[in-house]
């Protein structure tokens, strides 16, 4: 099991990125509420992880935080709710949001996640209840994380390339693309990063 990678962010593609260990590279998935707390490219990083042994593919998960990683755990365990479809939700909304969604019995907000129908909403909210009465919160960050508005460390980035990346994201995240390309064309605002117009979309989603 690999638990936790520390190294240098060699790259970010949303939803993914390349930590460099010791020259190996590892690619690792985040949910897109933990990739805008990342630092520049080129800066050391610390991700707790969660390895996924499958036949055709061995894959990472990585997270900025213990809670974060526990409640991702938490959420595969339910019926019909694969790393896939977790990663989408924590994509949505944040760890304390989901907990508060789930407390609330909020089915409408999680049917807006992508692959979330009501019958999976309806699912999460009664099996995840029990095992979210004891949460802690998400606040504290396995590393110092720079928020998203100071990262300046990065090479700029054309607008269109911004923009081709924030659709390839959406589209990863399980959105359909009738539903991702109209909710960048709501948000679009020539110059912004690729990472603050999916943030964008993503609320216009929710």
């Amino acid at each position: 099991m690999i638990g936790q990678i520390r190294g240098t962010l060699i790259s970010k593609q949303p939803p993914e990125v390349l930590v460099d260990v010791q020259g190996v590279g590892y690619e690792i998935q985040l949910p897109m509420t933990c990739f805008y707390q990342l630092p520049a490219t080129g800066e050391p990083v610390t991700l707790v992880t969660h390895f996924v042994v499958r036949e055709d593919a061995q894959l990472l998960y990585g997270f900025n935080s213990l809670a974060e990683r526990s409640l991702f755990r938490l959420l595969i365990k339910t019926q019909g709710v694969g790393p896939k479809l977790a990663l989408a939700i924590l994509s949505g909304m944040n760890a304390d949001e989901f907990v508060w969604a789930v407390n609330q019995n909020d089915v409408s907000r999680l049917v807006k996640l992508p692959g979330v129908g009501k019958k999976t909403a309806e699912r999460l909210v009664i099996e995840m209840r029990d095992r979210l009465k004891d949460w802690q919160g998400s606040s504290t960050p396995a590393t110092d994380a720079a928020p998203l508005d100071s990262i300046t460390g990065d090479a700029l980035v054309h607008p269109a390339d911004a923009r081709a990346d924030a659709l390839s994201a959406l589209l990863a995240l399980g959105y359909k693309p009738v539903q991702a390309e109209k909710a960048l064309k709501a948000v679009y605002q020539q110059g912004e990063s690729s990472e603050t117009l999916i943030r964008s979309a993503l609320k216009q989603l929710s």
